[in-house]
């Protein structure tokens, strides 16, 4: 079995999970803050659709490393470390960007208000998974 196979399925795999979860997390908040717009007499904001999908964008970075990964010249090792890890990273990115985007959501049903401030953390978390992308890149080309 060959340790890069390994390290391209994590990339992969752990930032589409932690796409799953922080999705799951904001779709469940963003429905709960429509029930309650609905249940008050309030317009439901739509735009919370976009936090709920925010989370999903870590899975295309995970398919991104994971094509580095298969094309870099490096050993083994490190392709399994940087997919591992990498992986991981980007997950919990995602992870973190759904539950930030649950809160957005709870707030901005609460309030009618907030709107770019709550994308603005949104994005904050999302550079964490970009970072983590490039970084990864920059090491599998300098392994190689």
């Amino acid at each position: 079995m060959n340790l890069a196979f390994i390290g391209m399925a994590a990339a992969l795999g752990l930032s589409a999970a932690g796409s799953a979860f922080g999705a799951g997390f904001a779709g469940m908040s963003s429905v709960g803050a429509w029930k309650k717009c609905y249940a008050a007499g309030k317009p439901a904001p739509f735009i919370m659709i976009a936090f709920t999908g925010a989370p999903l964008t870590q899975t295309i970075y995970g398919f991104l490393l994971m094509n580095f990964i298969n094309g870099a010249n490096c050993d083994a090792g490190m392709a399994l470390g940087v997919g591992l890890f990498g992986g991981l990273a980007i997950g919990m990115s995602a992870l973190f960007q759904g539950r930030c985007a649950a809160a957005a959501s709870d707030a901005l049903g609460a309030t009618g208000k907030g709107t770019a401030n709550y994308f603005i953390v949104i994005g904050i978390v999302e550079t964490v998974a970009l970072f983590t992308l490039v970084f990864g890149l920059l090491l599998l080309n300098s392994a190689g």
